[in-house]
């Protein structure tokens, strides 16, 4: 194995080359009804100005722009320059005029905005070196009353197969030892309740997601998705041979052509906080499941 490495200055752990937009691009419509429920539950609407936190290639923050209206304000905060030059493009073709576009590192730059309804935040804070700050700087960017939303992975561990294969979990150990080594964590929603206390912010929504899949669920895509992708970055950075990644993706195509083969995907944490506006307490929502494990419902593609 080669000498293990960080990714480079002004990149991504996960990379920013063309293959990983449009892995992004997949997880996004399968998770697509999953984030338009928990915005409704937020009373995200038309007129308000939001903000979607690490923004990738936009494709949630193209949501928003539909979701508030042209007579709505979106901001979309991201680092990569790729990313941002996708979004560009992507707004100047479709003519959105009402999304505004900033260059910055969350872990050492301000928001710089206020007043904000709502903030969206998907899959960052398991990547920056600073998630307190972050946290801290979406408090402060929401108005009293507004609302910021997260999908965190909780228990990036518990992804797994039946029967075991121990390829996958070689995979699974060396994504999370890379993540770490970049000074992010995988299992950051262990940690995200305490930041939003610390920060202000009150839980009104907490709710653990894990879906176990078999290979006909439409949503076995998304993580089968990351073995194809995230193998081949994993020997970029030294963390698999060559070898390994070739009998990972050999030993993964095999199990998801037998019928028996379950997945039990990486848990994550949803969760829906409101900074107080001193006139009632939090609204305290109900769970929607009373299990954190639940198989796969229909996914909505776009």
């Amino acid at each position: 194995m080669s000498e293990r490495s960080v990714a480079p200055a002004g990149d991504y752990v996960l990379g920013t080359r063309d293959d990983e937009i449009e892995r992004l691009g997949l997880q996004h419509r399968l998770w697509r009804h999953r984030m338009l429920d928990c915005w409704r539950r937020a009373r995200i609407r038309t007129g308000q100005r939001v903000a979607d936190i690490g923004a990738g290639p936009g494709y949630a923050t193209a949501e928003l722009a539909d979701a508030v209206g042209p007579g709505g304000e979106v901001y979309a905060f991201e680092r990569s320059e790729r990313f941002l030059a996708a979004m560009r493009a992507r707004f100047a073709r479709d003519r959105v005029a009402h999304v505004t576009l900033r260059q910055i590192d969350l872990d050492t730059e301000p928001l710089a905005v206020g007043g904000l309804d709502a903030t969206w935040c998907r899959w960052v804070l398991s990547f920056v070196q600073q998630p307190a700050r972050v946290v801290e700087q979406i408090a402060a960017a929401l108005r009293p009353g507004g609302h910021a939303v997260f999908h965190e992975y909780v228990d990036y561990g518990a992804w797994r197969l039946y029967p075991p294969l121990a390829s996958h979990d070689t995979f699974v150990t060396a994504v999370v030892a890379s993540w770490r080594a970049s000074g992010g964590e995988p299992d950051i929603g262990m940690r995200l309740p305490g930041l939003l206390a610390a920060a202000g912010l009150e839980i009104e929504v907490a709710e653990p997601v894990s879906y176990l899949l078999t290979p006909a669920d439409p949503l076995w895509e998304w993580p089968a998705a990351y073995v194809q992708s995230g193998r081949r970055r994993l020997v970029d950075l030294g963390y698999l041979t060559p070898e390994q990644s070739l009998r990972i993706d050999a030993e993964f195509a095999v199990a998801a052509t037998a019928p028996a083969t379950r997945m039990l995907t990486p848990m994550l944490v949803e969760i829906i906080a409101v900074k107080p506006d001193g006139t009632k307490p939090a609204r305290r929502a109900q769970p929607r499941r009373a299990a954190s494990v639940a198989r796969s419902q229909p996914v909505e593609h776009e």
